[in-house]
């Protein structure tokens, strides 16, 4: 079954331009996860964004019978400081049904919101487990109680008792002092309602079951409204965390300075074992009294995985086009109940950063190809795709990741050369590459392995030798050879194909040359026999010739 949860992220001052946005108010994003409209809810009209490229997955219908029982559970929050413009929120299923989300609530708060001693900082996120408003009142929102928007519209639970006879409620609508300040911003009517213990029974006690060995930030909220009680030392007592007395001598009026005036306590704690108990025991005068209560867990910064393995990571998801049901989104390694699907993470202690040391990916319908860019995983130790579609050279560069001992890329669709780089994995144990469309001969340092019992499977690849087991090699050429003949034989090729254009077009020169001889050969015969009479005539005109005086003047005649 599908549990609908809503998200709601109380963020700290996260970027200059957020800052200038805060001029005119706290930055606040609503999403209505899977809408296809912008929403506004009533009685507030409060405007929630439609689901334009804000989430993934697929949309559905939320029903009643969704949500849990008690409010409280049906979302959660959490106060993170931003260092950035983004946010990347991943949903991680617990092996209870897919993970779901109707919507998700963004809101700014003061920097300095929840500050605690002595262990505050931006990369601490709090989570909130409890938050109880105690007394008369009905479960509300700050936006319900008129609070300040910079207070994150927290959710108030209310609690009416703290057991049978153990409390009985006080209330007014005096106006408290000192409530509506930074950099929390509580809202003041909060402190008009309170549980006031009995004389049955003294002790005010609550009891929260939570996780064991984790810190908890519990924060206790007062306001003296008992008439019974108007100066300092008629209401003094103890509190107790886990049986731990953390607050003594409790006097409301005298440390909050006047009566009608909020009093806030913070302490935080280790809970080692499965339950947090908060006690007020009474000492002198009334009896205890209470107002609210806000528990928050802890979450001490987890070191983040080195961000060009991250990378590193990424190329290989779209080179291998992995579906979405691998996610693959955020960090790989963090947090760490939730590693990516088939990714092995490793602490480097001497770095404080999360490494990958593991891929096992295989039977899982991948195609694609294995990218060069997988060399950047410098910690990997074993490599899993066998029983995929990955095609492609194996890459020469996975050669230099010295760590690999398990590598496993068999039944694939793998062709080419195994690259002699291989032959560097010196840690290598177990390599197997049957299976594929591997040809070649094998590095010859990859076969001198063999001797130092590693354990290597090159079989039903048809064009692989060079090894026992394997068919004999021809004369081998190295791949630079091989690219050296290609070249040598492609250029000949050219000198020939030039040679017989020139011989062709000399030859078409020649048969072009005779046919215009062949063509212009009467007329040249005919120029002969004219020439040879016009020499004959001039021979024979010799013996007869006469000057001009002896034989009169020439005659022109028409």
């Amino acid at each position: 079954m599908l549990r609908f949860l809503l998200l709601r992220m109380l963020l700290l001052c996260f970027a200059s331009s957020l800052a200038t946005a805060a001029q005119r108010g706290p930055f606040a994003m609503r999403i209505s996860c899977g809408a296809r409209q912008n929403v506004q809810t009533k009685p507030t009209t409060t405007l929630w964004y439609k689901d334009f490229g804000y989430t993934g997955g697929i949309p559905a219908n939320a029903s009643k019978t969704s949500w849990t029982i008690q409010d409280d559970q049906a979302f959660t929050e959490a106060r993170v400081f931003l260092m950035d413009h983004t946010l990347s929120i991943c949903f991680h299923s617990t092996g209870h049904g897919d993970p779901a989300i109707l919507s998700i609530e963004i809101l700014q708060i003061d920097n300095k919101a929840y500050y605690f001693e002595p262990n505050w900082s931006q990369e601490i996120i709090l989570r909130t487990v409890k938050r109880l408003s105690c007394g008369f009142g009905q479960s509300k929102f700050g936006v319900d109680y008129g609070a300040d928007p910079l207070g994150g519209d927290r959710f108030w639970q209310h609690f009416k008792t703290f057991g049978q006879d153990s409390d009985r409620p006080r209330s007014v609508e005096t106006r408290i002092k000192e409530a509506s300040h930074p950099p929390n911003f509580y809202p003041e009517t909060l402190y008009r309602s309170a549980l006031v213990s009995t004389s049955s029974q003294p002790d005010l006690s609550y009891i929260l079951e939570v996780d064991s060995n984790k810190n908890y930030s519990v924060w206790l909220h007062f306001a003296e409204i008992d008439n019974s009680v108007s100066s300092k030392g008629q209401r003094v007592f103890d509190i107790m965390i886990n049986g731990n007395v953390e607050f003594k001598n409790v006097d409301i009026v005298k440390w909050s300075g006047d009566r009608y005036t909020a009093l806030v306590l913070n302490k935080t704690v280790t809970v080692s074992g499965r339950s947090l108990t908060i006690t007020l025991s009474p000492k002198e005068g009334s009896l205890a009294i209470i107002t609210a209560i806000e528990i928050l867990e802890v979450i001490l910064p987890e070191s983040k995985t080195l961000s060009d393995e991250v990378m590193a990571l990424q190329t290989l998801k779209k080179a291998l086009g992995l579906p979405p049901r691998f996610g693959w989104n955020g960090d790989p390694c963090v947090p760490q109940q939730h590693p990516w699907t088939g990714v092995d993470c490793q602490l480097n202690k001497s770095r404080g950063n999360w490494v990958i040391d593991g891929l096992g990916l295989d039977n899982q319908g991948l195609k694609g190809f294995l990218p060069k860019d997988i060399s950047r995983l410098h910690n990997l130790q074993i490599v899993n795709l066998s029983g995929n579609d990955v095609g492609g050279a194996i890459p020469s560069s996975l050669g230099t990741v010295t760590t690999l001992q398990v590598l496993d890329l068999s039944y694939n669709i793998f062709n080419g050369s195994i690259p002699e780089s291989m032959g560097q994995l010196t840690s290598l144990k177990t390599l197997n590459l049957n299976g594929n469309f591997l040809s070649g001969m094998v590095p010859a340092a990859l076969g001198a392995r063999l001797l130092h019992r590693a354990s290597f499977n090159f079989t039903d690849n048809s064009g692989l030798c060079g090894i026992p087991g394997l068919p004999t090699c021809g004369p081998h050429l190295s791949a630079g050879a091989k690219v050296g003949i290609g070249i040598g034989a492609f250029i000949t090729f050219l000198f020939l194909i030039t040679c017989s254009v020139c011989w062709w077009k000399r030859r078409q020169n020649i048969i072009r040359a005779q046919q215009i001889a062949a063509r212009a050969a009467p007329y040249a015969k005919k120029r002969t026999h004219f020439s040879r009479d016009i020499q004959m005539t001039r021979h024979s005109n010799y013996g007869n010739a006469h000057t001009a005086v002896e034989n009169g003047p020439i005659l022109l005649g028409g």
